[in-house]
């Protein structure tokens, strides 16, 4: 999508596309044991992935630009919380270091996004 293309609606937003990308994979990279026994962090880690698309797509069905900067900034939040969900579920072994790499790297770069849509809202 160029910078001439008209977002018509939040699916249209690349770091929304990311950030559905990454809860997917997050879904698939927890599905499996011994992740998938740990009821706590899988749901935690999961709720968390879904809340950084969830909130970048209510941020921009709100009315006010800050009311899209402050979604924005919970999705933010919520790629945080994944990363260290995601180092903590390493270590316990539920999940393999490239794996762990993949999706942080993603949700490094969601993360980006994210501060570049912000800035240019303000």
């Amino acid at each position: 999508m160029d910078k001439n293309t008209k977002i018509r609606g939040f699916q249209d937003l690349i770091v929304w596309q990311k950030s559905l990308r990454l809860a997917e994979d997050v879904y698939k990279a927890t599905k499996s044991r011994p992740f998938a026994s740990d009821y706590g962090l899988r749901d935690q880690i999961r709720k968390a992935a879904v809340s950084i698309m969830s909130n970048i797509a209510e941020g921009h069905g709100r009315f006010t630009k800050k009311d899209y900067i402050r979604f924005l900034s919970i999705a933010n939040g919520s790629t945080n919380e994944v990363r260290a969900q995601l180092l903590l579920a390493e270590r316990l072994e539920y999940i393999d270091h490239s794996t762990t790499n993949r999706l942080l790297d993603l949700s490094f770069e969601i993360t980006k996004m994210i501060k570049v849509l912000s800035h240019r809202l303000k």
